[in-house]
């Protein structure tokens, strides 16, 4: 390889000549014999050659010796000028380029381009600062060399890069490295949002700042992700944990707490091992396997899941159904396949996170209306359709309204009838997530429609999940057959997506069967009975404790505002002590000012459970200051096995 000057290379005689290496031609095929190639001794390097040992010592020297003749070089420039070979017009310190070119019958000016000198005295303290900024690396190499700058298990391999490179990226960029490749979080538009990041070892490693996650969230992070070892039941057994640097960290004590669980959706009590539905999965995984691993368009279809959609449809009075393996991907890759950007969403505010990825991915237009304030959703339907599209005011293709049954976060259930009402006056589309109320609401647990007693027809896309009430994975989509066949063609989630596995079908048909009984008992209603009575139980006597419950008061989800953050924390922890799992929830789930604890109730949890629950959540209220509640408290006694407890 050349040391000096610009490597020049031509064809002469059939031979590839390399000109100007080191002052004298060189022809490349006296470097190989016999097809290989002869590699030249390397000449040393300057500090071998004056038999100075180290490259510090190098670097030390030729810091020395080229300065000096740079800063004449830079000092004969400044005095006598250079004049370039280049053809250039100096025109008041202003270099141009070529002279201006008009080209005929075009009208074409060539603009001026200016590449002024740098000042010499700049110029000088540029050069100045660098080459002091490769002495300072070469005395941090020779000292202060980090773990993370050391090579390892790389012993008879090539260096990847080469002395000075390896230098150069370790002990001069790494200094400054911060100014580039930063992480951007939004469009590059006029304006950009970029990551923070930090560097506690001056530019070896970096780290991303985000102060809620490291000096809020951090402190409570026990109250979350906690291992379960057990079947989410009525009980959960949890694996006990400790911390012992605020939350930076965790390890595991080797010991297990039983608790009451109030944090899981297992509303209809499904969620077990035992019992008809755990031994019809476990026959399935004998007969079909654990997974069909391809999607249902190639070779992933399987009785259980043909025999699922036709029982689904059944169940809820409708045409046909579709049903997936997952059920966040069953909102969020099926919207893309109704709405696109000549559609416009009518969303509630309210909404789970499914659904508004799903309408993200999808490129419609969203406007988002008041959470169940059925006024201010027909006021957007009805400017949509007077005004239409913006700018062009042409009319949209479609208009969906979007909404949920049971609101998981507010407990809430979607007024219904005044919502069909509006969809049916303007003519729109209506789009509803029961995954939260199928299983849970109505007297047949078909949710919010059964719970109205609403025809099934009037809604155009019912979509549900198996996750919740049926104790297993997955969800469904149903409504017209023509719409079925075309999500059948269409849909990411069918096309891409693997297959339901067999054993996850077999639960879900068998606690279906029990819930519409199908199987001949009355097993289901009794269920759907049980939930009703326990809901109505633990929101009346929550009230009766003050304490502000958000929702409606069928609801099993039922939220229990604790407002300031530390009380969620404190909260959950002294639940969690006295044997009770619960949910808390705060920022950015919920507003900043709302936070709160989430009971999820289910027909598996008995009325001594509820009651020790109870207690101890009126000492905890008492103890930490929660009974907000302004209402007057009826404080007479609630009979558990009342009527008017499911009426």
């Amino acid at each position: 390889m050349a040391e000096n000057g610009v490597i020049k290379s031509r064809l002469q005689n059939g031979k590839y000549v390399l000109n100007e290496v080191n002052g004298k031609d060189s022809d490349f095929s006296n470097h190989v014999k016999n097809g290989n190639f002869r590699h030249e001794p390397k000449p040393p390097s300057m500090g071998k050659q004056l038999g100075i040992k180290g490259g510090f010592w190098a670097a030390t020297l030729c810091y020395l010796v080229l300065f000096p003749l740079l800063f004449l070089r830079l000092l004969k420039r400044f005095l006598f000028g250079e004049r370039s070979s280049r053809d250039t017009r100096i025109q008041q310190g202003v270099v141009s380029i070529n002279p201006p070119v008009k080209k005929k019958g075009q009208g074409f000016t060539r603009g001026k381009e200016s590449f002024e000198d740098a000042p010499f005295f700049t110029a000088i303290l540029t050069y100045l600062g660098f080459y002091h900024l490769m002495f300072l690396g070469y005395i941090n190499m020779l000292f202060f060399t980090p773990k993370v700058a050391r090579e390892h298990n790389r012993e008879g391999y090539v260096p990847l890069y080469n002395r000075f490179e390896n230098f150069y990226m370790r002990y001069v960029y790494r200094r400054v490295r911060d100014c580039w490749n930063k992480p951007i979080c939004s469009v590059p538009g006029a304006e950009v949002v970029l990551k923070d990041r930090i560097t506690k070892d001056y530019g070896w490693t970096f780290e991303f700042e985000n102060f809620y996650m490291r000096y809020v969230y951090r402190r409570v992070r026990d109250c979350w992700n906690k291992p379960i070892c057990s079947v989410p039941g009525a009980e959960v057994v949890l694996k006990d944990r400790i911390t012992k640097d605020y939350g930076w960290t965790f390890e595991y004590t080797g010991t297990e707490t039983c608790c009451l669980n109030l944090g899981s959706y297992n509303y209809m009590g499904f969620a077990e091992n035992t019992g008809p539905c755990a031994e019809a999965a476990i026959e399935a995984i004998k007969k079909y396997g654990l997974a069909y691993c391809s999607p249902v368009r190639e070779m992933g279809c399987n009785p259980l899941q043909m025999e699922l959609e036709k029982s689904i449809a059944r169940f809820l009075g409708v045409e046909d159904a579709i049903v997936f393996g997952m059920g966040f991907a069953t909102n969020t890759l099926n919207l893309p396949s109704l709405v696109s950007n000549q559609c416009l969403v009518l969303s509630d505010e309210k909404n789970h996170a499914s659904l508004i990825l799903g309408l993200r991915l999808s490129g419609a237009t969203v406007r988002v209306f008041e959470h169940n304030n059925m006024k201010a959703l027909e006021e957007l339907a009805r400017d949509a359709i007077v005004y239409g599209q913006p700018r062009t005011h042409s009319p949209w293709d479609k208009i969906f309204i979007v909404a949920e049954g049971v609101f998981s976060m507010e407990g809430s259930i979607v007024h219904l009838p005044e919502m069909i009402a509006i969809k049916k006056k303007y003519k729109l589309y209506l789009y509803l997530d029961e995954a939260h109320s199928v299983g849970a609401l109505g007297p047949k647990g078909r949710g919010a429609l059964d719970y109205y007693g609403c025809d099934p027809k009037d809604i155009d896309i019912l979509m549900g999940t198996f996750t919740k009430s049926f104790g297993s994975a997955g969800g469904y989509l149903s409504g017209t057959k023509k719409l079925i066949d075309y999500l059948r063609v269409t849909s990411h989630a069918s096309c891409y997506a693997s297959a339901m596995s067999p054993p996850v079908a077999q639960q879900i048909l068998s606690s279906l069967r029990i819930i519409s009984g199908e199987d001949g008992s009355s097993e289901g209603e009794r269920r759907i009975q049980r939930l009703a009575r326990n809901t109505r139980y633990f929101r009346r006597r929550l009230k009766q404790i003050g304490v502000i419950t958000y929702g409606n008061e069928h609801s099993p989800v039922v939220p229990m505002l604790v407002y300031m953050f530390s009380k969620i924390g404190a909260v959950v922890r002294t639940l969690s002590a006295r044997k009770i799992a619960t949910v808390g929830v705060g920022f950015p789930a919920t507003p900043l000012m709302k936070g709160r604890i989430r009971f999820c109730l289910s027909a598996a949890h008995t009325k001594e459970q509820l009651d020790y629950a109870l207690d101890v959540i009126e000492e905890r209220a008492i103890t930490l200051g929660l009974r907000y509640s302004q209402l007057p408290r009826d404080m007479t006694l609630i009979e558990y096995e009342a009527e008017d407890e499911i009426d």
